[in-house]
């Protein structure tokens, strides 16, 4: 399986449906992860011993090589990561200082299921990740990770690089965008990321990638920008049906299992992305994914100040029409009576509703329903119908939906409520 093997996002989608794409807020409780490698040591002691051992090596590497500047400071106690100037001389001296300086704001996330310390004998992989800690504020400090990193924890522990246990507070997540936001005691924090503009990113500029592979603490990797605002297609159920499209920079950055939620920082030692995904399969190599800043922070104020970013909720659960599995077969033992996909020669595309309930059950929406148009705009599959109500609608908006019912076209008009809690 691709992408650290979460299957949260995935670029390789199975045809075999064993769930259909939701539309709107729908919840997919049940994801599957592949048998974790089996490990010699304890989750927790990997990230503690690698953190504490790197952060000795790299302060007797760091001292010999410059004196470390303490003037930084900002609108917090903590001190902001300045971004440094690029140096004339050797550009490696440069990719060592960003490295020095962002190094200490980078955490280790572990992940805590059922209660327990993760068991590494069945540990699923979300159990490791990394975050940035990007704010203090007062005597509290904040980390932006991945929704994917901290999904299904009963409790999270960030660890920084000199091996510290901090226990976290999770103050909002977004499953859509995959970005959380958790609270920390701030008393052990020194310093925080320098926040850069993502939308001044280049082609070609070297980037840092830095996080948790594996469990070891504070592993960084470097690469250049390969493409700086890429639209990636992506099941968000692993359903066999694209329903989301997420913008991210592309990097040859070397990024493995554990990197999610962690930094991708330019020669200024600015954040300038949340690593995220990577594409892993026989034969490909260097194409490693991350969420621009400047889009997380967007979702980063919406979770500080409400726990969870509001979307518009049309509640229809579709598959795409032109998916094999949108043409079910009935027979005489089908007692559904959910009426069979009569469409006329020349409607090929579509939204198939497979589920309906909410806003769109009061309209008069039923199962099988084909949606073709939205306020008249044309709609051909499940990612199309959901891009539309996020990008185009808002909260108590009305939206008239162009649908097939057994061949004959039909028109309905619903108002979109919040979307339900994810449970």
């Amino acid at each position: 399986m691709a992408l650290f093997d979460d299957e949260f996002y995935s670029t390789r989608v199975s045809r075999r449906s064993k769930r259909h794409a939701m539309s709107g807020g729908r919840d997919a409780s049940s994801r599957s992860f592949r048998e974790p490698v089996r490990r010699g040591l304890s989750t927790v002691r990997v990230v503690v011993i690698s953190a504490v051992t790197s952060a000795v090596t790299i302060s007797a590497i760091m001292g010999g090589l410059f004196l470390y500047h303490d003037h930084y400071s900002g609108a917090a106690t903590a001190s902001s990561l300045l971004p440094t100037q690029q140096t004339s001389g050797n550009p490696y001296d440069n990719i060592v200082q960003v490295a020095q300086q962002v190094r200490p704001a980078v955490v280790s996330i572990v992940n805590y299921q059922d209660g327990k310390e993760p068991d590494i004998s069945k540990l699923d992989e979300s159990a490791l990740g990394s975050g940035v800690i990007f704010r203090k504020d007062g005597g509290t400090a904040y980390i932006v990770t991945n929704n994917h990193v901290i999904s299904g924890a009963d409790e999270v522990d960030a660890v920084l690089t000199d091996g510290t246990m901090l226990k976290a507070k999770v103050v909002g997540a977004d499953f859509i965008s995959d970005i959380a936001v958790l609270s920390v005691d701030g008393k052990d924090i020194d310093q925080i990321a320098a926040i850069g503009n993502s939308d001044q990113l280049r082609p070609g500029e070297t980037v840092l990638a830095i996080g948790n592979p594996l469990g070891f603490n504070g592993t960084m990797t470097s690469g250049i920008v390969s493409y700086d605002n890429r639209l990636i297609p992506v099941s968000l159920n692993q359903d066999g049906n694209y329903d989301w499209e997420q913008n991210v920079i592309q990097t040859d950055a070397a990024i493995n299992e554990g990197n999610s939620g962690g930094a991708l920082v330019n020669m200024r030692g600015q954040l300038i992305g949340i690593n995220t995904m990577k594409i892993s399969d026989t034969g490909v190599e260097g194409l490693g994914f991350a969420i621009p800043i400047n889009e997380v922070m967007q979702n980063v104020q919406q979770l500080l100040e409400h726990g969870k970013i509001s979307r518009p909720y049309l509640g229809v659960y579709s598959i795409d029409l032109d998916n094999e599995s949108a043409y079910r077969s009935y027979d005489e033992d089908d007692n559904s009576d959910a009426p069979q996909l009569r469409l006329p020669d020349d409607v090929t595309q579509g939204a198939v509703v497979l589920e309906v309930s909410g806003p769109a059950k009061d309209a008069g929406l039923k199962v099988n329903d084909v949606i073709v148009q939205l306020d008249g705009q044309k709609i051909g599959s499940t990612l199309e119908l959901r891009k539309y109500l996020y990008d185009k609608k808002q909260i108590g908006d009305s939206i008239k939906i162009t649908y097939y019912r057994e061949g004959k076209k039909d028109t309905a008009i619903a108002t979109l409520q919040d979307a339900p809690e994810r449970k």
